[in-house]
């Protein structure tokens, strides 16, 4: 096995772990906020954000392991809305990571 081969192997693995620490984040964090703050903040409801990132992260690390994938992408991108757009505005209605 070359150096070029095993840099991208072990690039793939780097990237694959990490962005299933950032599904598992979100969706750890979603499960920890408070059902009332969603419609509270105009965002969806919680059980609809939570099947979504579970949906995504199933998709996104096991079903298709790429993290270069299309699938694995997109996952990435719902869980990434989530973190920027969702759970600042849960957050400060919230004042914390409680349910």
């Amino acid at each position: 096995m070359d150096i070029v081969s095993q840099l991208y192997r072990w690039t793939d693995v780097i990237l694959f772990w990490g962005l299933v620490a950032i599904r598992a984040w979100a969706f750890l964090d979603c499960l920890m906020r408070k059902n009332a703050a969603f419609p509270a903040v105009d965002k969806l409801t919680k059980p609809a954000w939570l099947a979504m990132l579970l949906i995504a992260g199933v998709f996104g690390s096991w079903l298709y392991p790429s993290p270069i994938g299309p699938l694995s992408l997109i996952s990435t991108v719902v869980a990434m809305v989530y973190l920027a757009d969702v759970r600042p505005a849960v957050r400060e209605i919230s004042g914390g990571p409680s349910r």
